[in-house]
């Protein structure tokens, strides 16, 4: 679970920057790694994202983990528009009476699409080990994104963590009676804990929403109050703006 915490955040270069100039920043480097038509920028991005996070020492292992999802879905999209996109034929082979061609055009725009994957997921790595999930909601209320998705985001993070505490303690349980020892059982008891989460789950939205009642609860996060820019904040985020557009259009 430490995995998914934030137990490795210290102070940094940018643990003081404002929330909202790192989000800006952050949608504008995104806008130009998607619409970039080539391999050189996204892999830029990355390679900047990647000494981002080493300089404020995140865990490689953490970092893996989290970008391991989306690197697997970038390689399936390039098998895929290798295997079944394009018109430039590399090879063929035929596997049990089926011919299966591999083509260049396909293998390139798969790449290119790749490419374009990994460096917007690392932009969203980097914001996410630079920003509190806390400042991240603040921000995204400066920009009138409504509160009732920011209320339901918050009590999510929040209780991501509370069921998967109560999911290791289910799935201890279940291992020292030994309700992993054959596919069967293990099936039968991943089927326990699933509901067992589910039931859980709305129990705890049931006592949260009670509680916040009792307490006056009217809508108002004391979080979403904003502080005035900073002159020295804004300076350096439109220069990094202007940087990343003048490598975007080389």
């Amino acid at each position: 679970m430490h995995f998914f915490s934030e137990h490795f955040r210290k102070t940094h270069i940018l643990s003081d920057t404002d929330a909202r100039l790192k989000l800006l920043v952050a949608v504008g480097i995104l806008i130009m790694v998607v619409s970039y038509r080539g391999f050189v920028f996204p892999l830029s991005v990355a390679a900047l994202n990647l000494l981002l996070c080493a300089k404020i020492r995140v865990p490689m292992k953490t970092f893996v983990l989290r970008f391991s999802e989306p690197a697997f879905i970038a390689f399936i999209l390039v098998l895929i528009k290798f295997f079944f996109s394009g018109s430039d034929a590399l090879f063929t082979t035929h596997f049990f009476g089926l011919a299966i061609s591999g083509h260049r055009d396909g293998l390139v725009e798969g790449l290119m699409i790749a490419t374009r994957i990994i460096g917007a997921v690392s932009v969203i790595i980097a914001l996410s080990f630079t920003t509190p999930f806390t400042d991240l909601m603040s921000g995204l209320s400066w920009f009138r994104v409504p509160k009732g998705l920011i209320e339901i985001l918050m009590f999510t993070y929040r209780y991501i963590f509370v069921l998967l505490e109560d999911a290791e303690i289910i799935y201890s349980a279940q291992k020292n009676r030994l309700g992993y020892s054959s596919i069967t059982r293990g099936l039968k008891s991943f089927g326990i804990l699933t509901g067992s989460l589910t039931l859980r789950a709305f129990d705890h939205s049931q006592n949260t929403a009670v509680a916040m009642v009792q307490r006056g609860y009217d809508g108002n996060l004391p979080l979403l109050l904003h502080e005035p820019f900073k002159v020295s904040e804004v300076t350096i985020s439109v220069l990094l703006l202007l940087g990343m557009g003048v490598l975007w259009k080389l």
